[in-house]
């Protein structure tokens, strides 16, 4: 899966995966690009984006989710790409159109129109209970969809998808997906899962430093950015495969109830793992990293 974000001038396409150890999916920045003045929209850029990552992976089909800004995708040839994306609560929309034709004029481009989705959503009575894997959470769901045309922002068919809180505490959602085929569930627990670029921005600029680089001129920016994520995407697929460090994650007085593994996890083990390296290569085997107390060196690998 694809999810797209806008980080100021910033347009970051990341591949979702979900974690051997549960819980939330992790964002992994794979392509960006930077907007500039009088250069390209975002919308431009996210689609070069998806039409060159694409182009590495010819026999692969994408699952791309995007916020309500890039809309203006649907409309747009995206090869092996399904969008799910999110729907204007007043967005004006209409029945496909009749596959009948007329015995005058031209084909019809769509049909009749249709009340707007959040008047559409209070008149159905027929939802459908589902249950949703939402952040790596299961949980319940009235879900009612329907195939629309959203004619000012694609002529070509989507699917209308209306989520319900079943408790009444939420408001209702909507979403809009190109596969018309794609389950409700499948849309509605796909779209929550984009909050993992939320968290790759987060950690990006605030454990990595990617917003600290002086920059202004030529490439800097856009070299800066990309090597913040490209790091952030290494430092996570090296924990990954530490199946020793992230099996055992390290007792925290203020939080025992902590089960999985946050990026500050994965970066104070790579911070040990070179510090031993390090240390091991420049002293003596009696002053070896083994020697040094462990809860000091965890609380440095944090706090550096």
């Amino acid at each position: 899966m694809l999810v797209f974000a806008r980080g100021l001038n910033l347009v970051v396409l990341t591949l979702r995966i979900y974690p051997p150890w549960g819980g939330e999916p992790i964002a992994l920045p794979i392509n960006l690009r930077l907007r500039v003045k009088d250069g390209p929209s975002h919308i431009d850029l996210a689609e070069s984006l998806l039409v060159e990552t694409a182009s590495w992976l010819p026999q692969r089909r994408f699952l791309c989710h995007c916020d309500g800004f890039y809309t203006a995708l649907l409309d747009r040839d995206l090869p092996r790409t399904t969008l799910i994306s999110r729907m204007r609560k007043d967005a004006i929309i209409f029945e496909l159109p009749p596959k009948t034709k007329p015995k005058r004029g031209r084909q019809r481009v769509r049909g009749d129109l249709l009340p707007k989705p959040l008047q559409l959503a209070e008149s159905v009575k027929n939802f459908k209970r589902v249950t949703t894997i939402e952040r790596g959470r299961k949980r319940k769901r009235l879900v009612w969809s329907k195939p629309v045309i959203w004619y000012h922002v694609s002529k070509k068919p989507v699917r209308l998808v209306i989520s319900r809180d079943p408790t009444g505490h939420e408001k209702d959602d909507f979403f809009v997906t190109t596969d018309l085929e794609l389950k409700p569930a499948q849309v509605v627990g796909g779209f929550a899962g984009r909050w993992s670029i939320e968290d790759t921005f987060k950690n990006t600029k605030q454990l990595l430093g990617g917003q600290q680089p002086q920059t202004f001129k030529r490439q800097g920016p856009e070299r800066a950015a990309a090597l913040s994520f490209w790091l952030y995407s290494t430092v996570w697929l090296w924990y990954l495969q530490q199946r020793r460090l992230w099996r055992k994650l390290p007792r925290l007085p203020w939080y025992r109830q902590k089960a999985t593994p946050s990026f500050a996890d994965a970066l104070a083990a790579l911070r040990q793992q070179l510090w031993q390296e390090r240390i091991n290569g420049m002293f003596d085997s009696h002053i070896a990293f083994e020697n040094i107390p462990k809860t000091v060196i965890a609380a440095l690998s944090y706090a550096a």
